[in-house]
């Protein structure tokens, strides 16, 4: 597997490549935004690492890039940066980001979150099943999303959450309970970050959005009815 490494930090590219590479990943590296969508154009990767701070186009930019306007627009995406504050966060994760780890980070960290994107994407971590219910069609062995037979492009973790409302029998499921399942207990992000995934899994169901209901102070449910 090909993994991107975007990050203007020479230093930084060259270790997070050595410890890739010594761990069974394939990886090359860009140097700026601009150099970053190029690379990406030409495909090929399995995950992309995406700093923020970046010359001649953010990583924000290219994330938005990504999203819209990528030929793979659902590849995962983990941004790796220095900006630690919860807005900083959420702007990311807003754009569509898979995950966001702060540095410095323990490369064992990086590797462990790397390996669970990519099982999200690939829908390793569940069996062939496929999830119904007022028209939202889950396909959880190939990951594909339908609504009333229009295929949706949501972000891995977008998918995920969506996954295990619908399979919660209307069960409410809290903040942290999603974010438990989803991403594993370790997850540095805070709650703030699944009201803005569910905020945009809601705008790509359009009217269906209504069925993932709030549950003020608790989190969310789905209902059918």
């Amino acid at each position: 597997m090909r993994i991107l490494v975007v990050e203007d930090d020479t230093d930084i590219s060259t270790l997070i490549s050595f410890h890739l590479r010594s761990n069974g990943f394939e990886s090359d590296s860009a140097y700026t935004g601009r150099e970053a969508i190029e690379m990406i154009d030409k495909g090929g990767y399995a995950l992309i690492l995406l700093d923020i701070l970046l010359p001649e186009i953010s990583g924000l930019e290219v994330l938005e890039y990504i999203r819209k306007k990528a030929a793979d627009s659902r590849i995962p995406v983990i941004v790796t940066s220095a900006m630690s504050e919860e807005s900083d966060i959420i702007k990311a994760l807003e754009l569509g980001a898979d995950d966001y780890v702060t540095k410095p980070f323990s490369p064992k960290i990086l590797l462990a979150r790397i390996r669970s994107a990519i099982r999200r994407a690939d829908g390793t971590q569940e069996g062939g099943n496929t999830i119904k219910g007022n028209g939202i069609i889950l396909d959880t062995d190939t990951r594909k999303a339908f609504l009333d037979e229009n295929p949706v492009s949501f972000t891995a973790t977008e998918f995920d959450i969506l996954s295990q409302l619908m399979k919660s029998d209307g069960r409410v499921l809290s903040r942290g309970e999603l974010i438990e399942t989803i991403k594993g207990d370790d997850y540095p992000v805070t709650e703030r970050s699944i009201d803005v995934q569910i905020a945009s899994i809601r705008k790509k169901l359009g009217e269906k959005g209504q069925y993932i209901k709030t549950v003020w102070g608790i989190g969310y449910r789905y209902a059918e009815e």
